[in-house]
């Protein structure tokens, strides 16, 4: 019995090891035309930690080009990831958004899905008191 139950929790361990190694990684938009153009960067990193960036180019905008920084962590449960950020220790005058709160779902391709489809690794945030984030979808590179 003893051996059965080790056995199972190795392998749920294992199981979601493999499901945080998979999702780490660079994730990227591009948006726009050349008068307005947005990117999106979102590094996950390894250490349970991560880093986003935003630029907006608006030719017509006030000001014109635009840069966000935000920073924090994250933890993933089953296939959503949610972002923490430490008031104290994250945000500065670089890093401004404050992603607490924000939760994204980690979207791939099945793997009992045989066909031919096409399916690209991506994070679709749903819930975030960042209001341009919510819906956003950031595809892995």
């Amino acid at each position: 019995m003893k051996k059965i139950l080790t056995a199972l929790l190795l392998v749920s361990s294992l199981t979601s090891f493999s499901q945080s190694e998979i999702i780490i990684g660079q994730y990227f938009l591009k948006l726009g035309n050349e008068k307005h153009q947005i990117e999106y960067r979102l590094n996950l990193k390894a250490d349970g930690t991560f880093e986003f960036h935003s630029y907006i180019n608006n030719q017509n905008g006030i000001p014109p080009i635009v840069h966000k920084y935000g920073k924090g962590t994250w933890i993933l449960d089953d296939k959503v990831v949610s972002f923490l950020t430490n008031k104290e220790k994250d945000l500065n005058e670089k890093y401004t958004l404050d992603f607490s709160g924000s939760k994204a779902r980690f979207v791939t391709k099945p793997l009992r899905d045989k066909t031919d489809r096409v399916v690209r690794t991506r994070l679709k945030f749903f819930e975030s008191k960042i209001f341009w984030i919510e819906g956003l979808d950031i595809f892995k590179t």
